[in-house]
Order: C-alpha cells, then structure tokens, then sequence
C-alpha cells in the first residue's frame, strides 16, 4: 500500500532503563510516495530502499521532494544518540505533556487519558473490549498528581480513578504529534513486473499445513508480494478447501462456496467460457470483494490457458509518476458496476459507484484497486467533463496495464495452488481449448488480515496496537 500525497513519519523504537532514562531510539524514514514500513523490531532497514550505509541523513533529506508535513516529527538522524536525562511530565490543561528524551513533547488531552485507561475496571484484557463509561467521566476531569517510574506513569484523578500507562503505549499511541502509524502490522511491499518470474514466492503444501512458521511465511510472502504458489498439493478438492481453510473460512456467493468449474457456463460469467480474461480484480460489483482468491488447475489437456498476473500497485504508482492528474482522475470518479449473468442474480454495490484506486481516508494510501472494465455499468452520472476526464485517465491506465514489462504469465498445473491479493494484484487469462477444471474459492479481507496479524504478532504487540 501506498500514499496517494507524500508524507515524512519518523517511527521510533523506546528502550528504558531501571533509572526511567530512555536509552535510546532508531528512527525509520519511510518512502514517501509508496509504503516501504518495517514494523518496529523487525527490520530497521531504511524505507527509501537505501543502505542507510551508503548515504547520510541529508543525501535522504534531499530524495524527499515537496514533501507534505501533516503534524508528524521528524528527527535529525536516522540513528540518534539520546542524553541520559529522565522521561518528565508536565501539566498544561486540559492536558498533560510527556516530555520524551529525545526532545520531543507528546501533549495528551485529560478526556483522552481517562477515558484509555486500561485497568481492570476500564478495559477487559480477554476480550480486549472496553469497560468504561465514558459518559460517566466528568466533563472537568483533570490529574490530582501524576507519579512518572520505571515502565509508565500512575496519574491519580479528579473522580479518585487510578490509571496507568506504559511509556512504550503512550509513545506509540501520541497524536500530537504522530510518531508512527495507527496500524499494528505492516511489512514492507516489494512492487514486481513480468521479472518476477525469475523467483517467484513460493512455499511448500506440507510446511504451511503442518506447522505456524509454515502458516506465517505463507501470509507474509502474500502480503508482501500480493500473491504467492504453494506447491506440492494434491491435486484433489478435499486437500486444497483444507488450504483455503488453513487461513479463514471460505466465502461463499453467488458462483458457490469451493469452485469446482469448467467451461461450461454454470455460471453468467466469462471466467465459465474459453475466452482470454483481460486484466482485472473480481467482485467489484460487491460492497466489499473478496480479498485474497484461490486457483488450482487439477485437469486440463488442451492448448492455451496460461494464467496472468499483474502488480495493480506497481502499475498505480507507475500511472502517478508519469500521468499524475489521470492517478487524480481514476481516484475520485466513481465507477458503477454489475452482476446480472445469472437469471436470478442483479448485484450491485452500497454506494452504487466506487472509483478504481481507493485510498485510506486516514492516511490517504492506496489499499485497494477496483477494476473490471467488462464489469462496468452504464455511466450516465458523470458530467460532460468527468466523461472527458475519465476516458482519457482510463486509456492511459490501460496503456501501462498491457504493456508486457509487467505482465507475469504462468501456466498452472495439479499440485501447484495460486493465491493472490484481490485487492491489489489483476489477474487474467489466456484463451484456450479443451477441457480446463479449475477448482478454488474466495476468501474475506478481513479474516485473512487477521491471521496475518495474530500469527505474526506477539500478544504483548496486539494488546499495544489497539
């Protein structure tokens, strides 16, 4: 995912010692343009894609072109030296300031504190819910005292409520100003063209059914590319819906629950005939398509019908570099869309329209890619204008989409499964003869998101995310 407006973060990572002194911090500078975001512990690799070995702060600095400020802190050095000086606290109402060894200042409001406390009376540890009456706080809450120690601060209130915070808490949650993202789990995205072929992801049937690490590489290396092979499946129904399960429940639709399809239009769809797919993502006509997709070609003797895969983000950020008022375009005109195959089907999303590069409204990234141009229903909401404006941001989407530079052709075989991100990576398909059985299935955004986080995150990590 990437920021459709260019931003600096400075993430750092707090270290304290038995003396309430911060040791020290490693500040991570982001790409700009494209989310390259090393989740801190991890990785302290520079996000600009640069050995921060070969370059100095300021040769970094300079990279940083019309960068837009929005209230986040940048630090002078990647790796900074912190004075051995304890974290304090102050008092300014209605808010109380943490004044962080690398001289920075977080200014949190009282309402704010009082009403995160996370002590057993406010906040459930099992169900991670909250227990607080936030109506209930008074409206001229303020601390009595405040006592700063080792791992957090104890602030005694005005109502007689006691709460404590961890600094590390406090540090990744300040709002003024941001340190780092409100998201708990990111990796860094690799954008990939047709040379992905040379070493694609893959992982093994065995690893990923049979152990966590196994589980966890398999979603990492989806995240971080938007798609990924496991080999050595059988080449049977049972087998892969087991792989599907492996992640989350299947989603069911109008097409079924697990595929198990030819050429046979079943279904009021292109994908049941032998025609070649165009470059696209599915259920764009769904409110809320399906996130990751799942094929595995376990029969076919014919000619033809090699698979296409295509980096959506690769080919966005492509689109903003060289057409950036067409990025514009094709990220606020809204585009209805449709299914009617079936004679008993007419789905169409709420709202009607959705633009094809949606963005965050948080952070402003692109997170999801909505386009299937056979999809797309009449446009009669558009002014005289926005037609104009759309036909010409379209061809020139269209023009990077087929350029051959980056498009990933694999021909699918029993035992080798594909599964990729619907939200970022179009995929297609070359016509073909013969008989083709294909069998796969859908599987929901959310709940594949989650077992990416919860097999990849601490529980010390999940419980300071939220």
């Amino acid at each position: 995912m990437f920021r459709a407006f260019p931003r600096v973060y400075t993430n750092t990572n707090i270290s304290i010692n038995s003396s309430n002194k911060l040791l020290s911090s490693r500040n991570v500078i982001r790409n700009v343009l494209f989310r390259s975001f090393n989740y801190l512990g991890r990785n302290n690799n520079v996000g600009l894609g640069i050995s921060s070995s070969k370059m100095n702060f300021n040769e970094k600095r300079r990279l940083l072109v019309n960068v837009r400020k929005r209230n986040f802190t940048e630090s002078p050095d990647p790796e900074v030296t912190i004075p051995s000086k304890p974290i304090t606290v102050s008092i300014e109402s209605p808010k109380l300031l943490i004044n962080w060894q690398d001289n920075q200042t977080s200014k949190f409001h009282n309402i704010w504190l009082r009403d995160h406390c996370r002590c057993e009376q406010c906040y459930h540890h099992i169900t991670k819910q909250r227990l607080v009456d936030t109506f209930k706080i008074p409206e001229d809450i303020r601390p009595l005292s405040t006592s700063p120690g080792l791992n957090g601060i104890e602030i005694t209130w005005n109502d007689n409520h006691v709460s404590f915070f961890n600094w590390s808490w406090l540090r990744r949650h300040s709002y003024d100003p941001q340190f780092i993202d409100v998201q708990p789990f990111l990796q860094k995205k690799a954008l990939w063209d047709a040379r992905i072929k040379d070493c694609p992801p893959i992982v093994q049937y065995e690893d990923v059914m049979q152990t966590q690490a196994g589980l966890s590489e398999w979603l990492k290396k989806i995240d971080k590319y938007g798609f990924c092979f496991v080999d050595g499946v059988p080449p049977k129904v049972k087998e892969t819906e087991e792989l599907a399960e492996r992640i989350c429940y299947i989603r069911e639709s109008h097409y079924g629950k697990f595929w198990d399809f030819t050429s046979n239009l079943a279904h009021g769809d292109t994908a049941y005939t032998t025609f070649a797919l165009k470059a696209h993502t599915d259920n764009t006509y769904f409110t809320d398509p399906s996130g990751l997709q799942m094929f595995h070609l376990i029969e076919f003797q014919g000619k033809g019908g090699s698979s296409l895969l295509i980096d959506g983000f690769s080919i966005a950020r492509k689109l903003k570099m060289k057409y950036p008022e067409a990025y514009k375009v094709l990220s606020t005109i809204r585009i209805p869309t449709h299914s009617a195959g079936d004679s008993n089907v007419l789905i169409q999303p709420t709202p009607l329209a959705y633009p094809i590069l949606n963005h965050n409204p948080l952070t402003n990234e692109l997170y999801q890619i909505r386009y299937n141009n056979d999809d797309r229903s009449t446009l009669n909401q558009l002014t005289s204008e926005e037609i104009e404006s759309f036909y010409d941001s379209l061809r020139k989407w269209n023009k990077i989409l087929v350029d051959k530079e980056n498009e990933y052709w694999v021909q699918l075989g029993p035992g080798r499964v594909m599964i990729f991100d619907n939200w970022r990576v179009l995929h297609g398909r070359a016509e073909f003869t013969g008989h083709r059985r294909l069998i796969g299935a859908y599987l929901n955004w959310d709940d594949y998101r989650s077992k990416l986080k919860v097999s990849s995150l601490s529980r010390q990590e999940i419980e300071e995310a939220l």
